[in-house]
């Protein structure tokens, strides 16, 4: 098989590992999953474009902005998106102020508040915190989501070939035609794992709508929504630094320093606002596809950018859409075992390859204090409609006790 016909099939595994939680966004908040599809596609490219095409990221739908969305689409209704859409424009131009005073600052002041004993922790708050999601969603139905981790493992481990470069796909794809063998057997109760009605009702391409106007919407701006909105940016922000250390702990470079941390921060603010002018949800990077890097050890930037066109094709696409939307959640749960346990262990990796000295109090301390606070806090509520991810709350309480605590104790 030639590398052009690998690096396709290889895009297409990273658009089956964000397509769930892509999707999932619009459908909790009213917006139309097809166009957060197209403004995720879109916000990958663009983010592409600003940082090099040096950094192997997808950008997909951020749940972060959930609470604030769905209090401005109320019963998510969909005269109220323009609204919501003004909001979070404003939220990528947040983005963009943050990456003009990250490159005002330096990259290496940023740099001294998250060295390896603050962004190992965090890396693996990342992957546990995400793990009780894979264990809901494998719940539905055991055993396919473990026939799924089963394929994964094995494929992984074992096959010396290609196949050993799509273990996520094969996974998927495995587990999609037990679902259907479950169902036609009647051993998946009264619900079916896959929804064949929702393929059947599904149109077979949305051209139409786009031709009539039905399927972007017009943006308008109002002082109280945006002020709801745009500031969740500043969570986003400690989460992207997050995001983007995982990211370069797996693929062993260095992302803050080249392309620049202005730039990837740049590049979340473009496509923010990107999804914000077309009616999307607001974009961030996705661990789900950082998972995948981690399984394959293939990094090549440009396969990302192959799953972003095939995002935007699939959002014109009803029938091949509904398709994706139909895998059931147990497999994804069975993928999702693998790829957030993936995550935590970089994570730990970090903190090995930096060789700290744990017969220190300090190290002991910062590592604790951020895995209690990321995995034990959860969601405090700020304001009635804007609340700080544990995640936020334990990369703050690492970096100032890191700046706090004496080196020598």
């Amino acid at each position: 098989m030639s590398n052009s016909a690998k690096s396709y099939i290889l895009g297409l595994q990273h658009l089956f590992a964000m397509f769930g939680a892509t999707v999932l966004v619009p459908a909790l908040t009213g917006l139309n999953p097809a166009v957060a599809l197209f403004t995720a596609g879109l916000g990958t490219l663009a983010f592409h474009f600003v940082t090099g095409k040096k950094v192997p990221v997808f950008l997909g739908s951020s749940f972060a902005f959930i609470p604030v969305i769905q209090a401005v689409i109320i019963d998510k209704n969909p005269q109220y998106i323009p609204l919501a859409q003004g909001g979070i424009i404003a939220a990528g131009f947040v983005y963009i102020l943050l990456s003009a005073l990250v490159a005002l600052v330096g990259v290496d002041k940023i740099r001294s508040f998250f060295p390896p004993i603050v962004t190992g922790p965090i890396i693996m708050v990342i992957g546990l915190t995400l793990s009780p999601t894979a264990v809901s969603m494998a719940s539905g139905n055991w055993y396919v989501a473990i026939f799924v981790l089963v394929v994964v493992i094995a494929v992984t481990v074992f096959d010396k070939g290609f196949f050993k470069l799509v273990p996520i796909l094969i996974g998927i794809a495995s587990g999609y035609v037990l679902s259907l063998i479950f169902d036609y057997a009647g051993w998946s109760g009264e619900t079916p794992l896959v929804n064949i009605q929702a393929i059947h009702d599904a149109p077979l391409f949305y051209f139409n709508d786009i031709v009539n106007g039905k399927f972007f919407t017009v943006p308008t701006f109002d002082w109280s929504v945006i002020l709801l909105i745009a500031p969740v940016a500043f969570v986003t922000f400690m989460e992207h630094i997050g995001d983007i250390t995982t990211n370069g702990a797996v693929v062993q470079k260095d992302f803050f320093k080249d392309p620049g941390m202005h730039r990837t921060i740049l590049g979340d603010g473009l496509a923010t606002l990107i999804a914000g002018t077309f009616g999307g949800p607001a974009n961030t990077t996705y661990s789900e596809n950082t998972g995948v890097l981690a399984v394959t050890k293939v990094y090549d930037p440009r396969i990302l950018r192959i799953a972003a066109v095939y995002a935007i094709i699939l959002s014109m696409v009803g029938k091949l859409g509904a398709v994706l939307q139909t895998i059931p959640v147990p497999v994804m749960g069975g993928v999702s075992l693998v790829l957030f346990g993936m995550i935590a262990s970089i994570g730990m990796r970090t903190i090995s390859e930096a060789e700290l000295d744990f017969t220190h109090s300090r190290n002991l301390i910062i590592v604790s204090l951020i895995l209690v606070v990321g995995l034990g806090v959860g969601n405090v509520q700020i304001t009635q409609s804007f609340s700080a991810s544990g995640l936020f709350l334990a990369t703050v309480v690492g970096v100032f006790a890191n700046k706090v605590l004496p080196k020598d104790v």
